[in-house]
């Protein structure tokens, strides 16, 4: 992807866009704030700037602007840790995967409203026995009059206590192949049977949760795609999960804080050249996400080179963050100056055990890497 007059120009809208949201207070700064930063009014102030729904055609409320025009939103959002987790999930894959896969019912009631900022969406796929082998999940989807009947525990569902849906992958058939009989329903989380219980990360924060579905009933219009696709469906949606810029920009305001406390001293040569290796790895992982960005935008499969980012990214995320405390050692303190150098260490390090483990371990991911190469050779 190439910086063009247009996205140049976007660039500059958004950082104005998030000075004045300093200037009125907005929580913004902090890392992982892409998954902790629940604000739905945030959200439908972006949306009223035509910066939720991007890549979403305008007959369904959207900006038809494409993918490139929306990294360069995400990636402005995503230095500055704006809170942007309340419409992530419902502007990054299940907007693209109802378009995608949803009947034109689903795609006129769902599609508008998540451009609006209106509509959140969790993520119903991990289980516990399954983890990251999603071909494993024991949630299942029985035949009923009307409908279906789910039953079920989904966990790591991330704000399923606050959004309105959730996209659930669920077995409907038996096969050989554990990856055939899987099909994704759209199911309502305030629904008669939908139960959460909290996950609390280490910050003490609730932003993932046990997701129990306990004889939920969910009408046939609400069968995202064709029975039995699941499979095929979730893989393209992962896709869009883990070839973001939050693979690689996580910790990005962790590293602008340390970049403030250079510039107060001196910082030594040795310092800048360690700070400037961690910019070129950061910069490098970017040209790849660019190139998922680019196949996704001409519809061309891109699990291999998603895969690829998202292991790439995640583990830098995580080596960064004790980069940058041998940069500058400091006491991590959660009860620091927010926006201090010792507050936003103290977050990144404390979210950081999980880098790696959203959207698929990595160890997973080398496997689908693997196996994609392998079909190329």
């Amino acid at each position: 992807m190439t910086e063009t007059t247009d996205t140049r120009k976007l660039r500059g809208e958004v950082r104005d866009f998030l000075a004045e949201e300093r200037a009125r207070g907005t929580a913004l700064g902090r890392p992982d704030s892409w998954l902790t930063g629940w604000d739905p009014d945030f959200s439908r102030r972006l949306a009223g700037r035509g910066w939720v729904g991007m890549a979403l055609p305008p007959r369904y409320g959207g900006g038809g602007r494409g993918f490139a025009a929306r990294v360069v939103v995400i990636e402005e959002l995503l230095a500055a840790g704006a809170p942007v987790s309340a419409h992530w999930v419902a502007d990054r894959q299940a907007g693209p995967s109802i378009l995608a896969h949803g009947t034109e019912e689903q795609k006129q009631r769902f599609l508008p409203a998540i451009a609006a900022g209106r509509c959140f969406f969790s993520i119903g796929m991990s289980e516990q026995e399954a983890g990251s082998d999603l071909a494993n999940v024991r949630t299942r989807a029985e035949r009923v009059p009307g409908g279906w009947r789910l039953t079920g525990t989904k966990k790591w569902t991330g704000g399923a206590h606050v959004n309105d849906y959730a996209i659930v992958l669920a077995r409907t058939g038996e096969h050989e192949d554990r990856h055939q009989g899987l099909s994704q329903f759209i199911v309502d989380l305030r629904a008669p049977g939908v139960r959460t219980e909290p996950i609390h990360l280490l910050t003490g924060e609730h932003t993932f949760n046990w997701f129990h579905l306990d004889g939920v009933e969910v009408p046939d219009g609400m069968l995202l795609g064709q029975e039995g696709d699941g499979w095929k469906q979730v893989t393209g949606e992962l896709a869009f999960e883990r070839s973001g810029p939050e693979r690689y920009l996580s910790t990005f305001p962790l590293l602008v804080s340390l970049t403030r406390e250079l510039r107060r001293g001196a910082a030594t040569p040795d310092q800048q050249a360690r700070l400037g290796a961690l910019l070129a790895r950061i910069l490098a992982i970017r040209q790849l996400s660019l190139g998922v960005a680019d196949a996704l935008e001409a519809n061309r499969p891109a699990d291999v080179r998603a895969a690829l980012v998202k292991d790439l990214g995640t583990r830098l995320e995580g080596e960064l963050v004790h980069e940058v405390r041998r940069i500058l050692p400091r006491t991590a303190d959660t009860g620091a100056t927010p926006g201090s150098y010792p507050h936003h260490l103290a977050y990144a390090l404390l979210h950081s055990p999980g880098y790696t483990l959203r959207g698929g371990t990595n160890e997973i991911l080398r496997g689908i890497i693997t196996r994609g190469l392998e079909r190329q050779s």
